[in-house]
């Protein structure tokens, strides 16, 4: 896992993102919070706000925006929750790691883990914590997170 010499300022918002994944339809983060914070809410929001500005200024596709939505001034793009698990060890850390980059071959989007571009599972094979055929459907049998979604 990488080491954790990323400076934090005292900015309310800062995180480290320790893995990040996007499909079409839902993203996953695992985020490191400053010690001592624990607002997801408000990072979630953040990012669904900056992201739903910048799809806007660039594709005008979204959901068909409920009445309850237009009320409260949200879009069509985002689902309104989210959830959250605290990482309780490296091994937590890892195994919700591989949750996150197992991702586009469960889905059926790809044959091989790094044929999706979307994902930290990149940066991590640069940083040599995965084989670059790592999560190949080939040799993918079994399905520990099938309930976790």
């Amino acid at each position: 896992m990488p080491a954790k010499s990323v400076s934090r300022s005292a900015c309310k918002s800062s995180f480290y993102n320790h893995g990040i994944f996007l499909l079409p339809d839902h993203i996953h983060t695992i985020r490191e919070l400053p010690r001592g914070d624990n607002d997801y809410s408000m990072r979630i929001r953040r990012v669904k706000s900056i992201f739903t500005r910048s799809w806007r200024e660039h594709s005008t596709a979204e959901e068909t925006i409920t009445e309850s939505r237009h009320r409260k001034g949200e879009r069509g793009i985002w689902q309104r929750r989210f959830w959250e698990h605290a990482c309780r060890d490296e091994d937590d850390l890892k195994r919700c790691l591989d949750y996150l980059h197992i991702n586009p071959l469960k889905h059926g989007l790809v044959e091989r883990v790094k044929d999706w571009p979307w994902s930290s599972f990149h940066r991590y094979v640069k940083m040599g914590n995965y084989p670059e055929d790592w999560g190949n459907s080939n040799h993918w049998y079994g399905d520990e997170f099938k309930h976790a979604e």
